[in-house]
């Protein structure tokens, strides 16, 4: 709150003084400082006898005289009496019948986007459609009340604490298309106003779209889509060339090209354009705030894709199958929940295995198959499986060598032959195998 005050005061500072032709009272309001001057005329802070400060614009002299401006001008301050919603500068009071009309408005603290513009530069993607959103918003309610901006540009746009505010809607261009006629006199920037203003054709809120477009392109590359040069030149520019987006940010160009389409039935609407903005908006800021810290220690790196399916699989493999002592299938256990995947040492593994995760206190912890036992090494399988085939093959070859020597000695005896004693100890001691 104090902040908004400060920042509010040093806007005051900023002001001009009152000149000595400036009206000090009009109508129930007390005026303080000049806040800018335009076509219609000068633009003052006021306040009222609660305290309530105002923006109030009085008409131009010349301007009161002319009677179709005032049927003109009081027509656009009863449209905009029935104007609501957050997005622009509410309407407080009007005299239409002084001898200088003038209105006044709520006033906004805030700078302008013109200005904001101009002292730090392109606004970001997430901003631009921020407040791109608001106005065309804001642009939603106007059209409802029956009115047309018709000078939408940054200067009449501002940046308020509570976000974007309109003001000089469907006011400043009361005096009609032909003011452009005269070099100097041109309420708006040539740069925002619409192709069909320019020709002097139907106004439609189409042209608040185009303006709003132009509008999004100078807060994204801090400059006007159709350049600089005289009044002639940008209105040239404006009606037969292609507005230069250039700096325009990817996910931004192609609404904002759409907004300066030189046939108003080609652009989209205020409606449209606030829902596209919205979701611009939001996927920008994600964009932006989407910035992952590192993983924890100890948290699972869980796979995506392709390697989720073989994540899973090899989960539904390491459950019990089959009858116990089945050997698993020779699979790479997945990551485990709380351990990270680290390579197993030189002398557990050959070429081929893979490597065993952590688990504990940074141990490795040997792999268990689908019954919960460990798999034998290897290297130990085939030094048992050697001493076991040459074991069986001596005591084969024993047994097959007792036997062929007591067959022929017992057919001997049988006969009469005496048998060799010699040869019968030699051997005893095979026949216990």
């Amino acid at each position: 709150m104090a902040r908004q005050t400060d920042r509010a005061a040093g806007m005051d500072m900023a002001m001009m003084r009152l000149r000595r032709e400036d009206p000090r009272v009009v109508g129930s309001f007390r005026l303080h400082r000049r806040l800018g001057a335009g076509g219609m005329g000068v633009v003052y802070l006021g306040s009222d006898r609660r305290g309530q400060r105002v923006a109030l614009k009085v008409i131009r002299p010349d301007l009161a005289e002319d009677q179709e401006f005032r049927f003109r001008f009081a027509r656009e301050v009863s449209a905009a009496r029935r104007i609501r919603g957050g997005c622009t500068a509410r309407l407080v009071a009007a005299d239409l019948d002084a001898d200088r009309p003038w209105f006044a408005t709520q006033y906004v603290p805030g700078p302008s986007l013109h200005d904001k513009v101009a002292e730090e530069g392109p606004l970001s993607a997430a901003d631009v459609a921020a407040v791109g959103a608001a106005l065309s918003e804001g642009l939603v309610a106007v059209h409802e009340a029956g009115v047309v901006h018709r000078d939408l540009k940054p200067s009449n746009i501002l940046l308020s604490p509570k976000g974007p505010r309109i003001i000089d809607f469907g006011i400043a261009w009361a005096t009609g298309a032909s003011t452009l006629t005269h070099v100097g006199t041109a309420v708006g920037s040539p740069g925002f106003l619409a192709p069909e203003q320019v020709r002097g054709a139907a106004v439609t809120p189409a042209t608040d779209v185009f303006s709003l477009g132009a509008t999004l392109a100078y807060a994204a590359t801090a400059d006007s889509p159709f350049g600089h040069g005289s009044s002639e030149v940008m209105l040239y520019r404006v009606v037969h060339e292609e507005a230069h987006l250039n700096g325009v940010p990817d996910a931004l160009a192609p609404l904002v090209r759409a907004c300066l389409a030189k046939d108003p039935e080609e652009r989209p609407s205020t409606l449209q354009l606030s829902l596209r903005l919205k979701e611009i908006a939001a996927r920008e800021a994600q964009g932006i705030a989407d910035v992952r810290p590192p993983a924890q220690r100890g948290e699972p790196d869980r796979p995506s894709g392709r390697l989720a399916e073989q994540y899973a699989e090899q989960r539904t493999q390491r459950r019990p199958q089959g009858a116990p002592g089945t050997p698993p299938p020779r699979t790479g256990g997945g990551p485990r929940s709380g351990s990270r995947p680290t390579p197993a040492p030189r002398n557990s593994t050959r070429s081929g295995s893979r490597p065993a995760p952590r688990s504990g206190a940074g141990r490795s912890s040997p792999r268990t198959t689908g019954t919960g036992r460990r798999p034998a090494n290897p290297r130990l399988l085939r030094q048992r499986l050697f001493v076991f085939v040459v074991v069986t093959l001596l005591v084969a070859l024993g047994i097959a060598a007792a036997q062929g020597c007591q067959g022929p000695a017992r057919g001997l005896d049988d006969g009469g032959v005496r048998k060799d004693v010699r040869q019968e100890q030699s051997y005893e001691p095979w026949r216990g195998i």
